[in-house]
């Protein structure tokens, strides 16, 4: 396969993903105003309570079996690892570039989380119609293999997405709106050096105030000038440690409430009817009597990728406007995902393959290599557009990299080829 025929190949679901974003985007415009405010988030809560857990559900179910389980076990360690490590790098990034506290976690999260379900079920079976390809020359066969594991990935990559990178944007969710009600402004970075500047700052401001008093102003009066001293308690508890037990019943409430997400029940409920075959049996198969389950969800998943998609072209009309995000941030997170990730990738399917956690399938090591490369994953936009914050950051952040993705996921793959070849 020449350079040329894998740009094509690669290239194609970015520009889809690209074109419906800018339809997105007019649609929210001044010229349509069709995709308004409202619109969008309402918009929203149907594509995480109905589309997402639809197309998550209907992909497991149809796809994973016990021997597959058994056999591709080192996939959501893969995932896992893509997620760790993609993680620490986010964190030392937002440790060096100091954004905003309520950025922080988006920031980890377009770091960790990658795209890898829709895209992998584009390019995979196109690589395989592919003359040339190093996965054999029976090209239906390769299609069904390679649909079985993106299929695979997308629901373990659902997972990961529902539980951790949730977790992240709700939690960023809730700091970002607490500074928005006690009006704080908190320092970007929580060390003592900047924290010693704004109580200085709040202290000053505290004094001119009270100077400015008259000798019998009443009790309410100088309560007013205290206010000052609020936010400064209130940045100042944000970077207080907490207690042991505080901590883990906040970690326990919240590991609850996102295996109580749509999108995680129902990839629950999807492993559960493909592992279990008499189970899999009633809504799988022309012969199954409640087929028409299965066939409604997969219609309603179907709507999934063109309503995240739309929602972030909306999101984008406001983002180039409003958004106060460092180029050095987006610059970051684009070498991350492209350039660091896909190093270790190709170092650890080496190292997993070396020491036979792997089978013998180049196209299964290629699948598990390109889960490094992937852009980010789009439902991080479903989620800033769910909990209110970053929207405007998010779509920016999305239309850098899958611009950039459209380069660089083309020679990622023609690199992982040359050496499966």
């Amino acid at each position: 396969m020449g350079f040329l025929s894998m740009l094509l190949v690669a290239s194609m679901p970015i520009i889809q993903v690209l074109l419906i974003g800018v339809i997105g985007a007019f649609l929210a415009s001044g010229y349509s105003k069709v995709l308004t405010a409202s619109a969008r988030r309402d918009m929203n809560k149907v594509v995480f309570t109905v589309f997402t857990p639809s197309l998550i559900f209907a992909s497991l179910a149809k796809t994973v079996t016990l021997s597959d389980v058994i056999s591709w076990w080192f996939m959501p360690v893969n995932i896992a690892i893509t997620f760790l490590l993609g993680s620490a790098l986010g964190w030392i990034a937002c440790k060096i570039l100091k954004p905003p506290p309520h950025l922080r976690g988006l920031i980890i999260a377009f770091c960790s989380s990658g795209n890898l379900g829709n895209l992998l079920l584009i390019v995979v079976p196109a690589v395989c119609d592919e003359d040339g390809n190093p996965f054999g020359n029976d090209r239906s066969q390769c299609r069904s293999r390679g649909l079985s594991y993106s299929s695979l990935s997308m629901a373990l990559g659902g997972l990961f997405i529902w539980t951790y990178t949730y977790s992240l944007m709700q939690k960023s969710g809730k700091l970002y709106h607490k500074m928005q009600s006690k009006s704080i402004q908190c320092p970007a970075d929580s060390d003592e050096e900047h924290l010693e500047q704004f109580k200085e700052h709040a202290e000053s401001a505290h004094n001119d105030e009270e100077a400015a008093l008259p000798a019998s102003a009443g009790p309410d009066e100088h309560d007013d000038g205290n206010h000052m001293e609020a936010p400064l308690l209130s940045c100042e508890s944000e970077v207080t440690d907490k207690g042991f037990w505080t901590k883990l019943k906040e970690a326990v409430h919240q590991l609850a409430e996102e295996l109580m997400a749509p999108p995680t029940i129902s990839a629950i409920i999807g492993f559960v009817v493909g592992l279990v075959p008499w189970l899999k049996s009633l809504l799988i198969g022309d012969g199954a009597p409640l087929r028409v389950v299965q066939d409604s969800l997969e219609l309603m998943g179907n709507g999934t990728i063109p309503c995240i998609t739309l929602i972030l072209g909306g999101n984008l009309t406001q983002g180039l406007r409003k958004s106060v995000l460092k180029r050095s941030v987006i610059v970051a997170i684009v070498c991350i995902r492209y350039v660091a990730l896909p190093v270790i990738g190709i170092a650890v399917v080496h190292a997993a393959r070396g020491v036979g956690f792997l089978p013998h399938d180049p196209l299964y090591r290629y699948v598990l290599m390109m889960q490094f490369a992937l852009p980010p994953a789009m439902n991080i936009g479903t989620m800033a557009q769910l909990f209110d914050v970053g929207q405007e950051e998010c779509s920016v952040i999305f239309l850098w990299t899958y611009l950039v993705a459209a380069v660089a996921l083309t020679t990622w793959s023609t690199v992982f080829l040359s050496i499966l070849s």
